[in-house]
Order: C-alpha cells, then sequence, then structure tokens
C-alpha cells in the first residue's frame, strides 16, 4: 500500500512532514557545518584534529544527559511547544560559535549546541509514533532521516561557498558560515510553533471522521505493541532488549559520524578548494538520500525489518574498510559513497524494527533512551578519527575501527531484532 492510498495518513504526511523534514534539515546543517569549518578554524584558533574530533563529539555528551528529561517533557506540554523551544536554543548557540576564540570556547559552545537540541530527534520519532500506524513508519522515517544527508548533500557547496565570503567586512569566513545558517533555525521556531499539530484528535485541518479513523488505527498499533506494555516505566527504559537496541544504534552513529565530520578535510586533503571539496563532500550523502528512502519502502513492502536493517549495516563496514585501504581520489569517494548509503539506508529501518519492541505509553521515554546511548557515538566516533590521525598521520586506521563497531551493530539486530512473541532470556534477565 502506498501512502497516498490511505486519505488521513496522506493528509497528515503532506501537513506535517515537509516541515519536520525542513527542521531536520536546518538542524544537521547546524550540527555538522564544524566540518566544513575544520580546517580555518583549527587553523585560526590553535586545534589540533584530536581536539577538533574531542570538541565535535562534545555535542552528543549533553545531548546524551538531556535527551531523556527533553523527550518526556516534549510527551507532557506537547511537540508543537518544545520543539519550537529547540530549535529557538540552537539556532542561537550555533550563531554564537561565530564568536569561538579558543579551545576553551570552542568546547564550551559544542556543549551547549547540544544542550540546546537535546530531545529534537526522538522527539520527532516519538511524534511520529503519534501520528502514523506502524505499517507506514519505516518510509515515514526514511522521508524524514533523508533530511540529514540531503543537508550534508547540499550544506556542502553552500557551506563552501559561504567559507568565501573569507575577510569580508573584516570577518573570517568561517564565522559567516556559522552566523548565516543560524538564522534558519530561529525563524523556523516560529512556524513550527504556529502549524504544528500535537495529535491527531487535534486536527483540524482533518474531517472528523478522518480524525477518528486515525486515532483508532494508532490505538489499535497500540495494544499489539510488544508485551513490554504491562511493565512500569522504569522496567522499559532498562528493559535489556532496549539498552541492547542502544548500543546497536550507538555502533551505526559512530560510524556515521565519524566520517561525517571529517569527510570535507579527507577530501579537500585530495588538494582540491573549498568550494571543490564542498562539492565532491555532497556525493556520498546525495546517493545515501535516495538509498535510505528506497530502503525504508522496500521494509514497508515486504514487513521485514530485522535484515532490511542488517544488510545495509554490513555495506556501510565494507565501504568503510575500502576507504581505508584505497588511495585513488575517485576509488576513495565511491568507497565513502558506499559507507553512507549502508549508515543511512540502516537508520528508517532500525527504528521502525524499535517501534515494534517499544511499549506505545512509555514510547517518549524508550525512544530517547535508544537514541541517547547512540548519541554517545556521536562523541566517540569524531574521538577516534581526531585521535588516530594525530597518532599515524592519516585517518586510515581510524576508518579500519569504525568499520568494525559498525559490524558489531549488525551481530545484535540479528540477536535481539526479532519481535519477541513470549517471554525470552533477555525479558527474564530483567526480573532477576
Amino acid at each position: 500500500m502506498r501512502i497516498l492510498d490511505d486519505a488521513p495518513v496522506r493528509k497528515a504526511f503532506f501537513r506535517l512532514m515537509p516541515l519536520l523534514v525542513l527542521c531536520y534539515f536546518v538542524a544537521y546543517l547546524d550540527r555538522a557545518n564544524v566540518g566544513f569549518a575544520a580546517v580555518h578554524m583549527s587553523h585560526d584558533i590553535g586545534l589540533t584534529a584530536s581536539a577538533f574530533g574531542f570538541g565535535a563529539g562534545l555535542f552528543f555528551l549533553t545531548y546524551f544527559l538531556l535527551e531523556v528529561p527533553s523527550n518526556l517533557l516534549l510527551a507532557r506540554y506537547g511537540a508543537r511547544r518544545w520543539i519550537a523551544r529547540i530549535m529557538l536554543t540552537w539556532g542561537a548557540m550555533s550563531g554564537a560559535m561565530a564568536f569561538v576564540t579558543n579551545e576553551t570556547g570552542f568546547y564550551t559552545l559544542r556543549l551547549l549546541l547540544g544542550a540546546a537540541e537535546a530531545g529534537f530527534f526522538p522527539g520527532i520519532t516519538y511524534f511520529v509514533t503519534l501520528w502514523f500506524p506502524a505499517a507506514y513508519r519505516a518510509r515515514i522515517m526514511a522521508f524524514f532521516l533523508c533530511a540529514a544527508p540531503i543537508s550534508l548533500s547540499l550544506g556542502g557547496p553552500v557551506s563552501g561557498a559561504l567559507l568565501g565570503l573569507d575577510g569580508f567586512l573584516g570577518i573570517a569566513g568561517w564565522r559567516w558560515m556559522f552566523i548565516i545558517e543560524a538564522v534558519p533555525a530561529m525563524a523556523l521556531s516560529v512556524v513550527v510553533l504556529r502549524y504544528l499539530t500535537d495529535r491527531p484528535s487535534d486536527a483540524a485541518w482533518l474531517a472528523p471522521d478522518e480524525r477518528i479513523e486515525l486515532s483508532e488505527r494508532l490505538a489499535t498499533d497500540a495494544q499489539q505493541s510488544s508485551q513490554l506494555a504491562e511493565q512500569g516505566i522504569f522496567q522499559a527504559l532498562f528493559n535489556p532488549r532496549i539498552l541492547l537496541f542502544g548500543v546497536a544504534n550507538f555502533a551505526i552513529v559512530v560510524a556515521a559520524y565519524g566520517v561525517s565530520f571529517f569527510l570535507p578535510r579527507i577530501i579537500k586533503e585530495f588538494g582540491l578548494s573549498d568550494l571543490q571539496t564542498g562539492f565532491l563532500s555532497a556525493v556520498p550523502y546525495a546517493l545515501a538520500a535516495i538509498g535510505l528512502v528506497w530502503w525504508g519502502k522496500r521494509s514497508d513492502a515486504r514487513l521485514e525489518r530485522r535484515y532490511h536493517t542488517v544488510i545495509p549495516i554490513v555495506f556501510a563496514s565494507v565501504g568503510l574498510a575500502a576507504a581505508a585501504l584505497l588511495t585513488n581520489p575517485a576509488a576513495r569517494t565511491i568507497a565513502f559513497s558506499c559507507a553512507a548509503i549502508g549508515c543511512w539506508a540502516a537508520m528508517p529501518v532500525f527504528w521502525s524494527l524499535c517501534f515494534g519492541n517499544i511499549p506505545t505509553k512509555n514510547a517518549a521515554g524508550a525512544i530517547a533512551v535508544i537514541n541517547a546511548i547512540a548519541n554517545l557515538g556521536g562523541f566517540t566516533g569524531p574521538s577516534i578519527m581526531g585521535f588516530f590521525r594525530d597518532h599515524t598521520g592519516d585517518f586510515e586506521v581510524g576508518l579500519l575501527v569504525l568499520a568494525g563497531v559498525n559490524l558489531v551493530a549488525a551481530g545484535i539486530v540479528v540477536l535481539v531484532g526479532r519481535k519477541p512473541t513470549t517471554p525470552d532470556i533477555l525479558e527474564r534477565a530483567m526480573h532477576v
């Protein structure tokens, strides 16, 4: 069944998802643009590769610490208000990066940016469960997640062009980049506050019978969710299966972010200009955006999640290993493209797999736990790449480590990705 064949879902999709995709596009642009500023900013304020990787990853530490409370507050006060608040504060913190003058300032603002944005992605993920029936969630998540690689793809040339403003009004190009790219987030906070609708029952733009139909279908999905639905919130949040999903997501994110923050720097070492680097950096993520949407639809069509998650993870690991071992720039770009396609294609199906194992009444907290653990991978991946760059003089060992860590996710998904029908050892372990 295609999304457009179902009237209430179709209306919800076209009302909500374009705005959410645009918000995630801007979020990812503000999160990852530091990778394009890396060379010039590091030179101006005196950052080594290790210091840059550590600072880039610090974003995810405060994101991790505040993610669960942020998502619980979103569930309490509504996505419309809370997402608008997130966007306003992260826009301000992202713009403030333009005024960094030393290593300490860089670390501080990365921590503040993570605190400001905490809860955005898991909040949207939870929001999807409030609006879209289970049979559509892989393709919905794929559509939403495609904003990230598209942001990296389009953001590359844009960031490269903004770096070309170097010296305008006596301001460095990388500072202009942070200032200009912060404006959309702050503007969109107003749009979200006026336009988003928290639940189908609140949607005046749906016909009364459509509101009832969609609410009933979502209620049916909730009743058919995992056996975890009978547990208390504390038990659900710390259920071994949920924690293992978090570890698997951590391993995927280690690879995705380890590459994304350093890919512009790796490509620039091919001997390219800032603008050329931006355009070539866009290629892997443009392909990834196409791949993840197609793969999410394929998973929904077959209603299969586990191996639709494992296959792209393995594909990404092969791409990372090839990028480490190859020396030709064209061959390495192809290898990085394979890695990007695999990492991003796995994500929407992975989340659909999680939805089938999360109790609906505790979804906000459980999703936040999984994503919070994963965001430690956002700290670990760049740190691994920076460490090995400083100690070996290149990125090859770091890429091989990322490939190995990524494979851990495949093993975990094979082990725990089967939706439980009877209590198994993982469920029993919770009561020991």
